[in-house]
């Protein structure tokens, strides 16, 4: 019989991209926060940027190399009108890119927004170990994506499988 494991915190880092929101009015971000809080892991930091490629790919960037964070989530930029750019800016820095996840988001969404769920282009991956969310802007979407997918993946309890177990900066502490 397997010893059951016990919950491992990962240190969370979040990026809003947002052109016209500011911290006051960041649901979002907010939302993930207090999620990822709630869930028993650690936010280590919590940034907004412009919707550039550039500047998301920089922040993003920065936490990929910093040894300390396990997971970015980002949201906004993931639509199809204007400068949404998100995945632009961080597919490429992807070593691996997680199809399922964006697969099970949109097939989740359908739920509530049906077909509207077509422009959406959340995706996610790993980068040097790190594991990216990048999730649509609204809250109603962020509270979706983690509460039916992402929070059970960084959950080393989970099983038959979870992201935590192929975390191995994590696992080797």
């Amino acid at each position: 019989m397997n010893k059951p494991r016990e919950f491992l915190p990962l240190q969370i880092a979040v990026l809003t991209i947002t052109d016209t929101r500011t911290e006051a009015e960041d649901r979002s971000g907010k939302l993930l926060v207090e999620r990822l809080s709630g869930a028993g892991h650690h936010l280590h930091e919590k940034r907004l940027v412009k919707d550039s490629i550039y500047e998301i790919r920089a922040e993003v960037s920065r936490w990929v190399v910093d040894a300390k964070v396990s997971v970015v989530l980002t949201t906004g930029g993931t639509g199809v009108t204007g400068r949404d750019g998100t995945p632009e800016a961080v597919i490429p820095l992807l070593d691996k890119q997680i199809d399922g996840f964006g697969e099970m988001f949109r097939s989740l969404s359908y739920e509530e927004i049906k077909t509207s769920t077509m422009q959406s282009r959340a995706v996610a991956g790993v980068a040097n170990g790190t594991y990216i969310f990048s999730l649509p802007g609204s809250s109603g979407a962020c509270a979706l994506a983690w509460d039916a997918l992402i929070v059970h993946q960084l959950d080393f309890r989970t099983g038959p499988c979870n992201l935590v177990e192929l975390m191995p900066r994590l696992l080797e502490k």
